[in-house]
């Protein structure tokens, strides 16, 4: 008897939290999927293309600072990445400076190609930025994702929090 009340207890607390969540998927489906606008430092060699998902692609060429660090920001929120495609260049040291949205949601940014120098999962729920340092060592075209899921619901890849790191020669 103990046992059942408690799960009703659970129950009781999740359903909200719960039903917040699928309101905001059904609201995010209903909507046309649009991608944040982007910001004046993006730089696009072409049109802004689509990838998978019907997702707005923003991309992002990173140039070699004066330390001889490739220096890029990401934003992360609300199911999407901006910039959300990356082209980096191979053997040159990366910072990626990755930071949270608002919004209660938790996130994370999960890249895993060891192989390429490219390695980490990095959970955003703090409010201040992470740098996350690699080296690219193989030239390719690698993704990135946030890993989380709520229960039953849509994964956030599956949601449009996903996109690219490119390395070119």
């Amino acid at each position: 008897m103990r046992y059942i009340k408690l799960m009703v207890a659970v129950l009781v607390l999740l359903l909200p939290f719960t039903l917040a969540v699928h309101a905001d998927e059904m609201k995010q489906e209903a909507a046309p999927a649009t991608a944040p606008e982007v910001k004046p430092e993006t730089k696009t060699d072409m049109q802004p293309a689509t990838i998978d998902h019907g997702i707005k692609e923003k991309r992002f060429i990173a140039t070699v600072g004066s330390d001889g660090v490739q220096h890029v920001e990401i934003t992360g929120g609300d199911y999407y990445f901006d910039p959300n495609y990356i082209v980096v260049k191979v053997n040159v040291p990366v910072e990626l400076s990755v930071k949270k949205a608002k919004g209660f949601v938790p996130h994370d940014i999960v890249v895993k190609a060891p192989e390429a120098g490219i390695n980490f999962k990095i959970d955003l729920n703090d409010k201040a930025a992470k740098t996350i340092p690699f080296t690219p060592t193989k030239v390719g075209k690698y993704e990135m994702v946030c890993d989380n899921r709520f229960l039953f619901f849509k994964s956030h890849k599956d949601r449009g929090m996903y996109g690219f790191i490119e390395v070119v020669p």
